[in-house]
Parts: C-alpha cells; sequence; structure tokens
C-alpha cells in the first residue's frame, strides 16, 4: 500500500510502472490529436467552442492554446510546446510530436523482457518491471542531447540575410500553415514589412508592423501598405476623402469642452457674465485651432500641398467645421498605439501642446483616402518616406480566413526575425533530424553501458519529424526514410524529403530553410520534459478537498 494511502484514505495513487503508462499515453495521444497537422501537406483541425464558434486551423499553437486539456501530463506537454511559440514563434508541433516519440521509445526499453524473466514474473507472480530503469534511459537522452546541439552547430550555414533567402525563409515557415498560393502572396508582404521595420544596431521591433484586418473580397488581396491603415474616417462631410501629397499633425490635444481635473465651480451673478464665461471657453479652444490653421497657410500657401491633422483626444462640430473651411483633413479619437507608429511611419513628432508648434513637428504622406466597406471606413495613409513603421493589411472572405492568415503571418514576420537575429540557418525538410539521427548513431557506440540504449531512443525518436512529413504527403514513411538516409550516407549532405515527389533531395539547394534557435530550442525543451516525465514513479491526488466528508 502506498504511504499516502496512510495518510489520507481517499487519495488516489498510480504507481511504478501504471504511472509511467498513464503518462506515456496522455503524451502518445496529444501527439495522435497534432501528427496530421505537421508540415504543408498536413490537414486541419476545425476547432467548436461551447458557444458554437467555428476555428480551422493547422497551427499547433492555435489547437494548444484553444483545446481544453484536462490531463496533467498533456496539459504539461502543450504548455512546454506553447512556450517553444512564445521564445521562438515556432516549432509547436514539432514539440509535441518529439516528446511522443522520446516517451515512446523509452517505452520499449523499459517494458522490454528476455524469456527468463517473464517466467520469473509468473512463477513468483511478481509484478515488478525487469526492464531498463528509467534514469538510465534519462542519463542516455542527456548525453545524446549534447551530442545533438553539437551535430547542429556543425549543420548550420551563415549566411549573409539578403532578400532572396528571407523570402525562402518566410516561403517555408507559411506553407506550413496556408496553402501555396496564398504563401506565396503573403511572403513578399511579410519580408518587405520587417525589412522596412528593420533599423542597424536595434532590436526588430515587431510591434511597427500593425495587422489589420478587413473583411473584403479574397485573401489573395492581402497587400502590405507602406504606411498605416486607421479603423475610422474623418467625421465632417465637408472634408476631402482623398487628399495627395499632404502635411501630417499628430497630436494629443483636447479641442472640445472637458471638465475640469479637480472639483471646482464657476459662480456667476448675472446673464452678461455667464455669456462673457461661454466666451472664453469658446475663445480658449478657438485659439488653439487656429494655431493649427496659421500653420497650415504657412507650409501650403506656395503649394497645392494637403494638410491632415490626427489627434488623439476629441474635436468638438465647431473645430471640425473651422478645419474643413479651411481645408483642412481631421481625424480624431485615433488609437494611442497608433500614435507612435504614426511617428515612425509619417515622420515629425506626437505634440502635446500647440506652444511650440513649428514646421518640423510635420511628418509627410503621398496619400491619404478614406475607404467606406459597409457601415465601417478605413483611412489609408501611404507613400511615406522611408516607413519605419508599416501596416499589413489582411483581406479576406469571412472571419475563420482573417484568422487563420493573422496566425500565419505571425509565425512567418517571427520566422524572418529569428533568421536576421541569428545570422544563420538550417536546411529544411527533415534534413536536420535525419543527420542527427545518423550522427547519433555512430556516437552511441562510444558511449559505455546501458545508456547507449537511451542515445539510440534518442536518435530513433527524431526521425519521427521526416516520418510524419512523408506520411502526411500520402508516401510510404519506411520506404522514404530508407531512401533519404541512404542518400545521406552516400552523399554526406544534408538531405531532406521533397514532398511533391517523396524523393530525397537537398534542402539547402532547393530554398527550404528552418530557423536555428528553434531547432536549438526544440532539442533543449523536449529532452528536459521527456526526461522529467520518464522519472515519475507515483502520481498522487490527494488535495485537501478529498479529506472533506
Amino acid at each position: 500500500m502506498s504511504a499516502i494511502k496512510a495518510i489520507n484514505s481517499k487519495a488516489e495513487v498510480a504507481r511504478a510502472q501504471a504511472a509511467l503508462a498513464v503518462n506515456i499515453c496522455a503524451a502518445r495521444g496529444l501527439q495522435d490529436v497534432l501528427r496530421t497537422n505537421l508540415g504543408p501537406k498536413g490537414t486541419m483541425k476545425m476547432l467548436v467552442s461551447g458557444a458554437g464558434d467555428i476555428k480551422l486551423t493547422k497551427d499547433g499553437n492555435v489547437l494548444l492554446h484553444e483545446m481544453q486539456i484536462q490531463h496533467p501530463t498533456a496539459s504539461l506537454i502543450a504548455k512546454v510546446a506553447t512556450a517553444q511559440d512564445d521564445i521562438t514563434g515556432d516549432g509547436t508541433t514539432s514539440n509535441v510530436l518529439i516528446i511522443g516519440e522520446l516517451l515512446k521509445q523509452a517505452d520499449l526499453y523499459i517494458s522490454e523482457k528476455d524469456a527468463t524473466q517473464q517466467q520469473c514474473a509468473i512463477i513468483f507472480r511478481n509484478k515488478k518491471d525487469f526492464g531498463l530503469h528509467p534514469r538510465i534511459i534519462a542519463e542516455g537522452f542527456e548525453a545524446a542531447k549534447k551530442k545533438a546541439l553539437e551535430v547542429l552547430e556543425e549543420i548550420k550555414i551563415k549566411k549573409e540575410m539578403k532578400r532572396e533567402i528571407l523570402l525562402d525563409v518566410a516561403r517555408t515557415s507559411l506553407q506550413t500553415k496556408v496553402h501555396a498560393k496564398l504563401a506565396d502572396v503573403l511572403t513578399e508582404a511579410v519580408v518587405d514589412s520587417v525589412l522596412a521595420v528593420r533599423r542597424p544596431g536595434y532590436p526588430i521591433d515587431l510591434f511597427m508592423v500593425d495587422i489589420v484586418e478587413m473583411k473584403d473580397k479574397s485573401e489573395t488581396d492581402t497587400k502590405l501598405i507602406r504606411g498605416l491603415v486607421l479603423d475610422h474616417g474623418a467625421r465632417h462631410p465637408g472634408m476631402k476623402k482623398r487628399v495627395e501629397d499632404a502635411f501630417i499633425l499628430t497630436c494629443n490635444i483636447s479641442l472640445e469642452y472637458e471638465k475640469t481635473e479637480v472639483s471646482s465651480g464657476f459662480f456667476y451673478k448675472t446673464a452678461e457674465e455667464k455669456e462673457n464665461l461661454v466666451k472664453a471657453e469658446r475663445k480658449f479652444i478657438e485659439d488653439k485651432v487656429q494655431k493649427i490653421i496659421d500653420l497650415k497657410d504657412k507650409v501650403c500657401a506656395q503649394s497645392n500641398k494637403g494638410f491632415v491633422v490626427i489627434n488623439q483626444k476629441g474635436i468638438d462640430l465647431f473645430c471640425l467645421d473651422a478645419l474643413a473651411k479651411h481645408g483642412i483633413v481631421a481625424l480624431r479619437r485615433a488609437k494611442r498605439r497608433n500614435m507612435e507608429r504614426l511617428s515612425l511611419a509619417c515622420g515629425g513628432m506626437a505634440v502635446n501642446s500647440l506652444e511650440d508648434l513649428s514646421v518640423d513637428c510635420l511628418g509627410y504622406a503621398g496619400l491619404v483616402h478614406e475607404y467606406t466597406l459597409g457601415e465601417e471606413k478605413f483611412t489609408f495613409i501611404e507613400n511615406c518616406i522611408n516607413p519605419r513603421s508599416v501596416t499589413l493589411l489582411i483581406k479576406g472572405p469571412n472571419k475563420h480566413t482573417l484568422t487563420q492568415i493573422k496566425d500565419a503571418v505571425r509565425d512567418g514576420l517571427r520566422a524572418i526575425k529569428n533568421a536576421i537575429e541569428d545570422g544563420c540557418l538550417v536546411p529544411g525538410a527533415g534534413a536536420v533530424e535525419v543527420a542527427i539521427a545518423e550522427a547519433l548513431a555512430a556516437y552511441k557506440h562510444s558511449i559505455k553501458g546501458r545508456a547507449r540504449l537511451g542515445v539510440q531512443a534518442f536518435a530513433d525518436a527524431l526521425l519521427i519529424i521526416p516520418k510524419v512529413l512523408a506520411q502526411n504527403s500520402g508516401y510510404d514513411l519506411q520506404e522514404t526514410l530508407v531512401k533519404v538516409q541512404a542518400e545521406h550516407s552516400e552523399s554526406k549532405q544534408t538531405v531532406g524529403i521533397d514532398l511533391n515527389t517523396g524523393e530525397p533531395m537537398v534542402a539547402a539547394d532547393v530554398g527550404i530553410w528552418d530557423n536555428y534557435c528553434v531547432k536549438k530550442q526544440l532539442i533543449h525543451s523536449c529532452t528536459v520534459i521527456a526526461t522529467n516525465i520518464l522519472l515519475v514513479d507515483e502520481i498522487m491526488r490527494a488535495s485537501m478537498s478529498s479529506l472533506k466528508g
């Protein structure tokens, strides 16, 4: 009897082999859910919420976030996989597959018994497991991890991250999330957006790439706007809907009546005093508006250039009317997150006071126009000079498509960012896993004792990636894997699987690249979690609530 039973008779306990079996079953169950999603030829999953909302996706990170996972071990693996996405932006599905396969391969050695041991177990009714101890497997995993990271360092290829290379990186990432035709459209937009916000000597800030959804036309109409798209329009019917060659004034100034910030009151004795008070308040706001009009007259006097005011705070109807009479387009209540982007996209600086208003505060945009879609209005600020903030305008016929593209674009942006920051890449299409598995098969002979079985289990587990890629593409996984391994042994090149033909190919020559940091994180996290789960020999559910009643 378990010791915990003496303390809490209502405790639920799974010990030794039973605990391991429960954990491995959970890992393999999660693996079976996600394995069909891997790669460009992977299938989709439909998630239906309790409210009946539908989400179509093949993104492992989205699936693990949206699914309600109750099993504690499966939940642990899901959290590790989503942490992988938070850190590197990719590799969620691969993480789950490799952890599940590591536990499966370990189980083959742990539960292995020879004929004599099986007879002893029958005669003495001894349920003790005679296979390899999980600690020895864990030691083998640790040795294999160190060797795998060394091989990864040798395989990685340092590249100057030119646009052509980044296009290949983005295409490889996007094709695993959306169909090939759409991936080609998104690839150029995603790469150009990262290159636009990239500044030498500074980390890449992907928040400067704004993603705006528009339920309109087809998904292949998604495009990059070298500027900003605001989800509202001008509030005065007399203002122009299209302004070319425009100065942009970004400000955070109240151009309307406001309540005082402290509790205060104004007292007057006569109607004249009240009238003077109203006039003084009105004059205070009109003086602010006049300063904007004066600046517009100053910079646009000798030309036909336009003038646009984008204000974070409110603008009342009287001010809008005054601005419209002088040909100024004014947008009020712009979102706070767009204010920094406006300065980076158009130039100039955001103004908090009109006292120091000058020409240096103004930005520039080649075109500002309003687009109406049903009841919604969008304001496009385009053709900016060297914008350091851009917008990816995602179009699609329905919400499912927009969400799917948005998730894919985020992964594509992270893939390019990783490639630029790493300064190196590794071949994709399962080439890395095949190369590491072969190196480990040779390395295991240098490991003394039974720990070499752990190294062999690690090598076999990594091959789950090329196997599933082949299987999801409709090819015989064993035949395809044997071909790739034979080609790798003969050519000594990093050979992957051509998913269109099922034949071996040199992934680097075709332009199929994976991120180095994703593979490195994958090997680290999978080994740690698989080892921890293997070393669990007792699962207890004995909370305080079970003692009540």
